[in-house]
């Protein structure tokens, strides 16, 4: 799997990794096939450290219905759903049929497509046209960086208070801290989500920075 953390060391990357939760064969094999089917682009993809986060954040806030902004191949996707309790429902939006082909296929291998429901068309509509009222456990976002604070506006009224929202790829190969780069557009998430009073927020140097919010 390509590194996803570029100021941490392989060493330590590795051995953090090797004491963590592993991925099974599934998420091996998907892992894998992204790699090589997509080359570059398989960077999207959210490493193994970060899914084993994301399901044991599920489990602790006991999530039942979550929504995922950005579903590439599956990979989160599949680590989200295994984290749901029991009756819990995921909704994916993409707009891609060529990567959520991927996704549909290991969803079945993983054992969880009976709780996922892809939603094709801009993310933005999909958010949208969920009901208005607090009812989301668990958000992840991790599709165009420019969209996000639109995709945060749509979540953060529809979540829970106690839910959680993550925001992947917050440092954005660290050119969010520098300061001698001047188009970085996560930056404008960043602060806005933390200076949103509806919410705590902790940005995290877990992969390429994840944003971590709880509703107040």
């Amino acid at each position: 799997m390509n590194r996803r953390t570029e100021w941490i060391s392989t060493e330590i990357e590795s051995y953090a990794q090797a004491h963590s939760e592993q991925p099974d064969a599934v998420l091996t094999a998907l892992a894998a096939e992204t790699e090589h089917s997509f080359g570059a682009r398989a960077n999207m993809q959210i490493g193994p450290d970060q899914g084993a986060f994301m399901t044991m954040l599920a489990r602790l806030i006991g999530a039942r219905q979550a929504v995922e902004v950005g579903t590439f191949t599956g990979y989160s996707s599949i680590c989200i759903a295994r984290g749901l309790a029991d009756g819990g429902r995921l909704t994916c939006c993409d707009v891609s049929e060529d990567w959520t082909s991927v996704a549909r296929r290991y969803w079945q291998l993983a054992g969880v497509a009976d709780r996922i429901d892809l939603e094709l068309r801009p993310a933005i509509e999909t958010l949208r046209a969920l009901p208005a009222r607090e009812f989301i456990d668990f958000a992840f976002i991790d599709a165009d960086k420019s969209g996000y604070i639109g995709y945060w506006q749509e979540i953060v009224p529809r979540t829970r208070p106690g839910g959680i929202i993550l925001a992947d790829n917050t440092l954005a190969d660290g050119r969010a801290a520098d300061p001698d780069i001047s188009d970085v557009p996560i930056r404008a998430f960043n602060d806005h989500a933390a200076a949103d009073g509806r919410v705590d927020v902790v940005l995290l140097t877990v992969g390429d920075g994840l944003t971590l919010a709880r509703k107040r």
